[in-house]
């Protein structure tokens, strides 16, 4: 299995946000997969920015059939997360622009906003939150 950019592209995306609340899993997934190419290929590669997925790159040729399917799975699994937060973005447009346009991306904080002001925000918008986030 040839890992293709797209997919390194997406992985890496994952791993610079892992605070973020759909990341933990997908990072936990790629670490746990690839524990062996991390410590023999990557122990010296400092994480964030994309660096141990570049690492990865390098060595894809090595790759274990676990880490190759870990890195597969958390491609999936960041794609379900960004449909998702598609979905909730869609349906809370209106909502997010009304109650929550001068509220800082990041942390939960629009999150946090929404459920604020869940008294007047859509029914769409809330049954897109509660689908996603609960």
């Amino acid at each position: 299995m040839n890992l293709k950019t797209p997919m390194l592209a997406a992985v890496a995306l994952v791993m610079s946000m892992s605070g973020n609340l759909f990341a933990q899993g997908i990072v936990e997934t790629v670490e746990q997969g690839c524990a062996t190419e991390i410590s023999t290929f990557c122990s010296q590669v400092s994480p964030g920015e994309g660096r141990l997925l570049a690492c990865f790159y390098a060595h894809e040729d090595k790759l274990s059939g676990q880490c190759q399917y870990a890195l597969y799975s958390a491609s999936a699994q960041l794609d379900q997360a960004v449909s998702a937060l598609d979905y909730v973005a869609t349906q809370c447009h209106d909502d997010l622009m009304t109650h929550c346009a001068g509220v800082q991306v990041g942390e939960g904080r629009v999150l946090e906003c929404l459920r604020a002001n869940k008294d007047s925000v859509s029914a769409a918008c809330t049954t897109a939150v509660n689908d996603v986030f609960e």
